[in-house]
């Protein structure tokens, strides 16, 4: 595969420095190809291309129905390369082919939803007082942002970011990370044959401690939106306070999955086993902790350990393969060392077995943390892999405190045929999504996002458009010739 560049003002080139970084294969542990490794002169070119193309060029200027068009059309190309990419995805994941087909698939609606949404929902309010003003508000564009994208998903999770942020009229500057440069090259050559004007979207690989710091601190860009781990997203946060840039981050999770002895077994088994095992784990919003009602902690434990048995794993390029390799040997090690501690802090790790013939590959089996406590540091803190917690609760409002109890709030899950108690306890659950009686299925219209250290911020619909991507203006237009306060004036 060809070496990747940096594609900076409509042109792919390499680093100023000439820097390149290895891209390996989680499965063969083999260099797919070499990255350019931008530096803080890199950045500096790519977000002065960018508020060139926003302030000078035609994007900041154009008509919305021409913008749409370009949207359309990348949307478009989308499609067109979706096999090429879910390719370039498992090659650069680790993720099964089955479902990197499936995400990439929904990538090109996302810039289809903003098309739709910038041209419907993108509007202000309007007041008028009496006879004597019109009050209303616009929301505009606030000019280059900055996106720095997650390895887990990459294509999607981008394109999530990308298609509200050019819709909406910026420019922009696109770091992502360096273990999955793959398909965010592919979306810069797909943005460049759909004709898009030089300089509106502008990709940077690189590290983060050199090309995401010097993107975060330059002063043209107007705002970070981030998806990644907390540590580096309160980082983020300090490091932007000195130029006052608005701030977008979807963080860390520890996602808890209630299981109530009246709900429906089967469903919240197969909920339970995808929602934490497929991804291979590497999943934000994975349901890590599971909470089992004493009733039936025995069948549904017995049950889970007959599934985690029948878990496929091997080559992310076969078809049948349902938990691949890890992202990598740095990200192995800490998965499994948080499996180690759990089995000192007096766990039963009970585990899938790796199939005969794996000899590469940073393979975790499907791991289940029995007998575990929700205070156990593996119960805690985010492990980002295909192990969960099996912790046993006895009585509503233990489940809520237990779920309560850390520091993250992005997600939760609450299986129960007492659809009152479902709405109490979705209600009471310290997170910013929940869902009831169901596994993570989004709905863009709908705000994605966390409480407490999971984020700040909302991605999705018009939270997207009208909070984070466009700043609101209010204007105030005199309709009759109203006294105005004479003040200072001679008598």
């Amino acid at each position: 595969m060809k070496d990747i560049q940096l594609y900076i003002n409509g042109a792919f080139v390499p680093a100023q420095n000439q820097a390149m970084f290895d891209n390996l294969n989680p499965y063969t542990e083999q260099r797919i190809n070499q990255v350019a490794s931008g530096g803080k002169k890199d950045i500096q070119a790519a977000c002065a291309a960018a508020e060139a193309a926003f302030k000078d060029g035609p994007w900041g200027h154009m008509k919305l129905k021409d913008r749409m068009s370009y949207i359309e059309k990348i949307a478009d190309l989308i499609d067109d390369a979706v096999d090429e990419i879910a390719v370039m995805e498992s090659h650069d994941t680790g993720l099964p082919i089955s479902q990197t087909r499936k995400m990439v698939a929904r990538a090109a609606e996302n810039f289809r939803f903003y098309s739709r949404m910038v041209q419907t929902h993108l509007h202000g309010d309007a007041y008028q007082v009496d006879d004597t003003f019109i009050n209303y508000t616009v929301y505009q564009p606030l000019g280059p942002v900055g996106l720095i994208t997650p390895w887990n998903a990459p294509f999607m999770l981008t394109t999530w970011k990308v298609a509200p942020a050019l819709a909406s009229g910026n420019t922009v500057v696109l770091k992502p990370a360096e273990l999955s440069p793959l398909s965010a090259n592919k979306l810069a050559e797909i943005i460049d044959a759909a004709g898009v004007p030089n300089g509106v979207f502008n990709v940077v690989h690189g590290y983060g401690e050199t090309a995401g710091a010097a993107l975060v601190q330059n002063t043209k860009v107007k705002a970070i939106s981030f998806t990644g781990e907390t540590v580096t997203g309160k980082t983020i946060i300090r490091n932007s306070a000195d130029s006052l840039k608005k701030t977008s981050m979807e963080l860390g999770g520890k996602s808890p999955i209630i299981v109530f002895d009246d709900a429906d077994f089967d469903r919240a088994l197969d909920a339970a086993v995808w929602g934490i095992f497929s991804f291979n784990g590497e999943r934000c919003t994975a349901n890590s902790r599971l909470f089992i009602h004493s009733a039936i902690k025995e069948p549904f434990i017995k049950a889970l350990k007959h599934r985690v048995d029948q878990v496929k794993m091997g080559d992310p390029m076969d078809d049948s393969t349902e938990l691949g390799p890890l992202i990598d040997h740095g990200h192995f090690s800490k998965v499994s060392g948080y499996i180690d501690k759990a089995e000192i802090e007096g766990c039963e790790v009970y585990q899938g077995a790796l199939p005969s013939g794996i000899s590469k590959g940073h393979f975790v089996p499907p791991t289940l943390l029995l007998n575990a406590r929700n205070d156990m540091q593996a119960s805690q803190e985010e492990i980002f892999g295909p192990v969960m917690s099996v912790i046993e609760f006895s009585s509503e409002e233990e489940a809520i405190q237990l779920a309560n109890e850390i520091e993250y709030g992005l997600a939760g899950y609450v299986w129960t045929n007492d659809i009152k108690r479902g709405h109490r306890v979705a209600q009471a659950v310290d997170a910013g999504m929940l869902w009831v009686n169901a596994q993570n299925v989004r709905d863009l219209r709908i705000p994605f996002g966390g409480m407490k250290s999971s984020g700040i911020g909302r991605e999705g619909g018009h939270h997207a458009l009208l909070e984070f991507y466009t700043e609101p203006k209010a204007i105030h237009v005199s309709i009759a010739d109203h006294p105005i306060p004479q003040f200072g004036k001679a008598y």
